[in-house]
Parts: C-alpha cells; structure tokens; sequence
C-alpha cells in the first residue's frame, strides 16, 4: 500500500482483518483484547495499530501473528503489525507523551476518596488558571491520578482547542532537557514548556536528585505562573515529604489546592469492576463474583483492573465462565486478621527465591537477588501500610525512588510475564497461611 494511501482505504482494509479475527476467537477474547484496536497509520507492509494502555502489552505479545494472518487472508497489502507509533506520526516526531482517550471525566468512578479531587480536576478544566493554580494531587500509585491528569487535557483539547496544552511526566520532561543539553537545543525546550497555556506534570517525585533539571522546571514553573498559565501537579506524597526537592519548588507546589487521592472503597471498586466487566462484554457466571474479587483486591484500581484481565485471560483460555470460584482459584485472597510484617514479607520472598534475607536486602544487582528485591518491596507496599521512604529504610536504605521504581517494575510485567504472577501469588498464599495455620 502507497504510504499516502487514504485514511478511508486503511480502514476498509482493518474492518476486512477484523470480521475473520471476530469469527476466529471466542466472543470474550475478542471484546477484551480485539475489538479495542485501532488502525493509525501504515508503511510499506507493516500497519500500525493503538490499543488502550492497560490492554497493549499483552495483546502485542500473544495477539499479533493472528492479527498478521488475517491481514493476509482477508486480502489486505500488509503483511504485519506494529503497535508503535507510525512515523511522522505527532506522537512520534512531537515530544511529550500521547494521551489515553479513555481518560475523561465521564469514565472516572468516583468515590469517598476521590470525589475532592475528581471536583478540582473538572474546575480547572472548565476555567483554567481560575480555579486552582497550581492543582496538585498526590497519593500512592494506581488510584487515578494519571487518569485525572490526562481527563484535564482531553477535555481542555474537546472544549477549548485554541488552548496550548502538554500533558508529561517528570521523567519524561528530565529526559527531554538532557537531550536538549546534549544537542544545544535548549532553547527550543523552553519554548516548547513555557510558551503554554496548560502544563500537567505527572509524578514530580522524580525531580529529586536531579539539579539541573531541578532547576530547569522552577524556572519553567515560574514563567508559566507569572504568565497566568494553568499548572497541574502529580506526586506519591504531600510537597512536605518530597524531602530531597529543593524547598522553593515544594514551595511552590503548595500555593495552590493540594489534594489527597485515596485508596477506592468497596462500594467504588464494585462501580468500577461493573463498568469494566460491561465494557469488555464478558459473562459473569454467578452474581457474587465480582464481589469477591472487590474483596480480594482493595489496593488500588489499578491492580484491581490488572486482577479482572487475568481473571478474564484466564477464564478465556482454560474455557471457564468467570465465577467466584475461577477468581478464588487466580486472586489470592489479601484479607487477614492482624497486619503482615515486613520481616515475615521478606523471609517469604528469600525462601521462595532461594536466597538468604540477608542478600535481599543488601546491595547486590545479581539477577535473582534483585528481582527478588522488587518483588518483596511490591508485596511489602501491598499487605502493609508503611510509607515508601519507609519502605526504603528496610531494605538497605534505599530512597523512595529506588522504591517506587521497583513497584512499578513489578506491576508493568505482572500482566505480561506468567510465570512472575504465578510467583507472586504464591508467595501471598505463604504470607496469609504460614506452615501450621489452618487455610
């Protein structure tokens, strides 16, 4: 296919890929992983397509040689896939990160303890730089604020598109300036962050340690204040804890609303299991399932959300309707009747990995003492209430970040790698029920 062929001729050729793809998987598999993908944009033989973040990975991995063979048999010009942005895409050539378009306010579950935040986020989406300026929202991972975030830019693109709005994460604005450093385009960066109507920056935790990008984003942070533009801020923690910032920017960060995101109760987690489960079009076998599974996981959305799909990929795959039972046999259970300690979490995690507790919490970067490192931290921050500078101090002193890296390490390859769920369910399994306690 020429690469300029039109945009109507790449969709008459995906629509043609996805009626075989429709009648050659179950109903489930191809409402959950199939029918959400897209057709963006084409080169040579390869097609590329979008899929919603939660579901890309996975769909990648297992789904892309059948997606390959339907292009063939339905006679299309490709002949694979990517799921890569297509070159001269915006998302490919622009900086900055691509927004999820099911990020909107309309599809945000709100609860007890979101609701403030969820009402922050809509007034300065309807009257940026009046309402609350700058807006910052902290709380630990997987509880919206990202969601919240890009719900601000998609609205702001939908209903006031003469606004200049660039959503990012702090990691991503440090490793743009570095780059810009290094190719004397520094100029050019500021224009690009200052020259804006609206700068929403996810989890700014990640500024600390880093002077000069430090002292690069309170500049930025001040010519956009000074110049009337609306900022939006993200963190795990209150300014306050972010201790190694230096203290004008925490400052800063607090001469606006700052608002707590909190874990979802069970009644929120129910809505948003609901809401889920009616999207993807899967068959709930008895009407207590998704109860247990809200029972099951009361850590945050995200991994709620991570528990369903493997809930679903499991019930695709072995043929079983999705049932109290099938989700009692994949999601151990987290309820226990006094708190897990850090030290039965991390005597669990060595035995199970078969090293000593000792080398798991000291300094090597040996391949299994370091994966088994972020798998211990991951179930620490789960089953317990500490801190993640907290956290830190118990495993060989280790700053926040380190933790936080690790954590989202272990989240990012939960869905992808079975065989690191399997461990980790496992490794519950043994912290709840000890050798000798009735199960």
């Amino acid at each position: 296919m020429p690469d300029d062929s039109s945009q109507d001729d790449l969709g008459a050729n995906w629509r043609a890929a996805q009626q075989r793809l429709s009648s050659s998987v179950p109903d489930s598999t191809w409402r959950l992983w199939l029918e959400p993908l897209e057709a963006v944009g084409a080169e040579g033989e390869t097609l590329f397509l979008s899929a919603p973040e939660g579901i890309r990975a996975w769909t990648e991995r297992r789904y892309s040689a059948l997606i390959a063979e339907a292009l063939r048999e339905a006679g299309t010009p490709f002949q694979q896939v990517s799921f890569a942005s297509p070159p001269g895409s915006p998302s490919a050539g622009e900086p900055g990160l691509e927004l999820n378009p099911n990020y909107t306010f309309e599809r945000f579950v709100i609860g007890p303890g979101n609701r403030l935040a969820h009402g922050a986020a809509l007034a300065v989406a309807e009257a940026p730089s009046e309402a609350y300026n700058p807006l910052f929202l902290h709380g630990p991972p997987g509880l919206g604020k990202t969601h919240l975030l890009a719900a601000i830019a998609n609205y702001l693109r939908d209903n006031a598109p003469a606004l200049s709005v660039r959503y990012t994460t702090a990691e991503s604005f440090t490793n743009e300036f570095v780059a810009a450093l290094k190719t004397s385009g520094a100029e050019a960066f500021k224009t690009r962050y200052r020259d804006i109507d609206v700068l929403l920056i996810d989890d700014v935790q990640f500024l600390q340690g880093k002077p000069a990008t430090e002292e690069e984003f309170f500049h930025t942070f001040n010519a956009l204040y000074e110049s009337g533009s609306q900022l939006v801020l993200s963190a795990d923690r209150i300014p306050s804890e972010l201790s190694t910032l230096a203290s004008r920017l925490r400052d800063r960060f607090e001469w606006g609303l700052t608002v707590a995101v909190e874990p979802p109760n069970l009644a929120t987690r129910l809505t948003v299991l609901r809401r889920l489960v009616e999207e993807s079009g899967v068959d709930i076998a008895d009407s207590g399932a998704l109860s247990e599974l809200a029972n099951r996981i009361d850590a945050n959305v995200r991994q709620l959300h991570g528990a369903l799909t493997r809930v679903i990929a499991h019930a695709s795959l072995m043929a079983k309707p999705l049932s109290s039972e099938l989700i009692a046999e994949v999601i151990p259970s987290v309820r226990r009747s006094q708190p897990t300690s850090v030290e039965e979490i991390q005597q669990r995690v060595a035995e199970g990995f078969g090293i000593s507790r000792a080398e798991l919490v000291g300094s090597s970067r040996a391949a299994t003492p370091l994966r088994a490192r972020q798998v211990a931290i991951f179930l620490t921050r789960d089953l317990t209430d500490l801190s993640l500078p907290q956290i830190g101090r118990l495993y060989g002193g280790r700053d926040h970040t380190t933790v936080l890296n690790s954590l989202r390490r272990v989240e990012a390859r939960l869905d992808e790698d079975t065989d690191l769920a399997e461990k980790v369910r496992e490794l519950r399994g043994a912290i709840h029920n000890p050798v000798g306690e009735e199960r």
